[in-house]
């Protein structure tokens, strides 16, 4: 492989089952059935996978960064028990009116993966299951896809004009992936 390749998505809602009350905790934590066998196939395909991840649940005090680190080690250790690999993860700890620019649909996660892997975004896909998700790879031209996991079928019904790719799971997007050249 001449390049690193990346697929970028969501966590809450992509991966792992959401909550309107936040997953405060690693037993909270529960994949969506077929996302971790969906990122090990997007690996064996060569892809890098990258998780960008809004949680306001630190600033709000719901959990501490301690805790955030174990539910992404449960993430991790399960995707590695289905043979995939997240390579990185990069979080928002602001909350809704903190005015940062790493909070989706704002686009700063999304630059400072960029940066820091000296990757054009154009070139990459941003899979996620809310317009904010959507919002933020348009604003740096990487190729949006909607998953109708999570909020992904509320997010469809009220915007049916979204002209994207649109899939039932991360493993559906998975297989499109991994069938083109």
């Amino acid at each position: 492989m001449l390049k690193n390749r990346y697929i970028l998505m969501d966590r809450d809602g992509v991966i792992n089952h959401d909550s309107d009350l936040f997953i405060k905790s690693p037993e909270e934590w529960q994949p969506i059935e077929g996302s971790l066998d969906a990122i090990a196939l997007l690996n064996r395909q060569g892809y890098k996978i990258v998780v960008i991840t809004n949680q306001s649940g630190l600033a709000r005090g719901l959990f501490d960064e301690g805790t955030l680190e174990k539910i992404h080690q449960k993430m991790r250790q399960m995707t590695e028990e289905k043979g995939g690999k997240i390579d990185s993860i990069y979080i928002c700890p602001h909350g809704p009116n903190d005015n940062c620019n790493c909070r989706k649909p704002k686009p700063g996660m999304l630059e400072i993966f960029a940066k820091e892997h000296n990757v054009n975004l154009t070139d990459i896909t941003f899979i996620g299951d809310s317009l904010r998700d959507i919002r933020a790879a348009q604003a740096v031209g990487a190729k949006p896809i909607l998953v109708k996991t999570g909020k992904g079928q509320k997010t469809l019904t009220h915007n049916p004009g979204l002209n994207i790719p649109v899939f039932q799971n991360l493993y559906d997007a998975a297989k499109y992936i991994s069938s083109k050249p």
